[in-house]
């Protein structure tokens, strides 16, 4: 009687030491699942922010090119007309050049109607926004990524995870986000295109 307790009493003790060892194996293994899902998901923001940065500049740089099209060809008539009516010698002359002048303000006085300031200064300082926003963002997500790739190769490599993620093929990720050599100059933004 005495030798089935000890069989039970053993027995029961393996059966708690698989449980324990079972469940810890669960945890962890659901947590690695999660950490590695974790970076993936940080790897995708990254991309999505270089498509945005993609998609936004290309954009921003037509709008502020158009603006200051339209905003330059009207200045340029004006201040073309302003010096012919100060290069203008006869009354008649003067009477011409005049009317050039009131003529070439008429664009501006109907855009500053639509546009009580002339928005270039404003589109360009939006692009500048916009570029520094984005730029910041795609350092942010770059930053998450590693961190989560840290994270991840801390938690398997610790015991006694490291023994579990070995079972469930669970490697430590390397690929972290560093820069390539191009990176170190400055982006450049042409508006001639």
């Amino acid at each position: 009687m005495k030798a089935t307790w000890v069989v039970v009493g053993v027995l029961g003790v393996i059966v708690l030491v698989a449980l324990l060892g079972f469940g810890s194996y669960a945890s962890a293994k659901n947590q690695m699942v999660q950490k590695d899902q974790r970076v993936q998901s940080s790897f995708s923001d990254i991309d999505i922010d270089l498509q945005r940065r993609a998609d936004l500049i290309p954009n921003l740089v037509a709008t502020v090119k158009g603006y200051a099209n339209v905003e330059t060809s009207i200045l340029t008539n004006i201040a073309q007309a302003r010096s012919g009516l100060l290069q203008a010698q006869t009354p008649n002359e003067k009477l011409a050049a005049n009317d050039r002048l009131n003529v070439a303000l008429l664009p501006l006085m109907r855009m500053q109607e639509n546009y009580p300031d002339l928005k270039s200064n404003q589109q360009f300082m939006r692009l500048q926004d916009e570029l520094a926003g984005t730029e910041n963002r795609i350092a942010v997500a770059r930053r998450r990524y590693n961190q989560a790739i840290e994270d991840y190769n801390v938690y398997i490599q610790q015991f006694p995870n490291s023994i579990w993620a070995n079972m469930a093929g669970f490697k430590p990720k390397d690929k972290y986000y560093s820069a390539d050599a191009s990176s170190h100059e400055a982006p450049k933004v042409d508006f001639s295109k």
